[in-house]
């Protein structure tokens, strides 16, 4: 259906007269009449009598009328949905729970006019397949796979070293540390049940483990977080890692611990992602706003696989 027709239609309706019509649309009166005419022959009915004094909406034109409206708020809609500025600026996140969730949410404060539309990809190929194509603006991962390089036009900056904590039970060896070091966690058993083969958090603790002699244990099933901290809760041999930054809750009985590893600090180095060709406005306010709350590197040594590691 021709919307400009519909939009004469409407306008002819709001203003009564097919002159007024004119006037608002910037045509002349006959092309008001030629526009209608295409219409009413496109539908095969008579929108309009026309008199005299103006045009009277038939039966027909007043079936139409809340209909026409109803098309020209769709074709409103639609445009302002990739309209710079309009459209929701659409961000991938690997968690909610997670710290870079707390970094969009850290954005929205800061910009609370950014309409923001968070999603959360399984790994970080379909994440980046998603910003080369269209489908979400941005994406937070760690970059770049063993074997994988970024496609062209998509540019990646640093956004967060996340340093990693020993989580445990009351009855864990390390339970009373203050902190240790990766080197004791050599035969010791971690429990990441989340850890999904082919992620790029996977082949981050893969190869961690690898480097420290610990055995990483992702035998699931994967029930999340709670249950998680309901089992290392009562073990004496189990513990996992958590970021300083994610935020968790538990029963007090639980007496869950968090111990800081040093020595190198073990970090998850967490970048932002975008296509160069990208013009959405809001996500050049996130970049900024990311880069100025950038905290850099922690103090100390720090560990994270060579195929992550940031430039010196």
């Amino acid at each position: 259906m021709d919307l400009t027709a519909v939009r004469t239609f409407v306008t002819a309706v709001d203003a009564e007269q097919f002159q007024e019509a004119a006037v608002t649309l910037s045509i002349t009166p006959q092309a008001v009449s030629k526009r209608i005419a295409v219409l009413e022959k496109d539908l095969g009915v008579q929108l309009f009598h026309r008199t005299a004094r103006g045009a009277r909406l038939t039966i027909d034109g007043q079936a139409f009328l809340p209909h026409a409206r109803a098309l020209l708020e769709a074709e409103e809609r639609a445009a302002a949905s990739v309209r710079p500025g309009r459209r929701a600026l659409r961000v991938d996140v690997i968690g909610r729970r997670l710290s870079v969730a707390g970094l969009l949410r850290g954005f929205h404060r800061a910009h609370p006019d950014v309409e923001l539309d968070v999603v959360t990809l399984l790994d970080s190929g379909t994440a980046i397949a998603a910003v080369r194509s269209g489908t979400i603006d941005a994406t937070f991962r760690a970059v770049t796979m063993p074997g994988r390089e970024l496609p062209d036009g998509v540019e990646a900056t640093p956004v967060f070293d996340e340093p990693l904590q020993l989580f445990t039970g009351p009855a864990h060896e390390f339970a009373a540390a203050g902190a240790i070091t990766p080197a004791q966690l050599a035969g010791r058993r971690i429990w990441m049940p989340g850890n999904i083969p082919g992620t790029e958090w996977a082949a981050y603790y893969d190869e961690f483990a690898a480097a420290f002699g610990f055995t990483l244990d992702a035998i699931g099933p994967d029930f999340g977080i709670e249950p998680l901290l309901d089992t290392i809760a009562d073990s004496s041999t189990l513990g996992t890692f958590v970021s300083e930054q994610t935020p968790l809750v538990w029963p007090a009985g639980h007496d869950l611990r968090r111990i800081p590893l040093h020595d190198p600090i073990p970090v998850y180095p967490h970048s932002l992602l975008w296509h160069t060709d990208n013009q959405h406005p809001a996500l050049a306010a996130l970049r900024a706003h990311l880069a100025a709350a950038y905290p850099g590197r922690p103090d100390g040594e720090t560990w994270t696989p060579a195929w992550a590691r940031r430039p010196d």
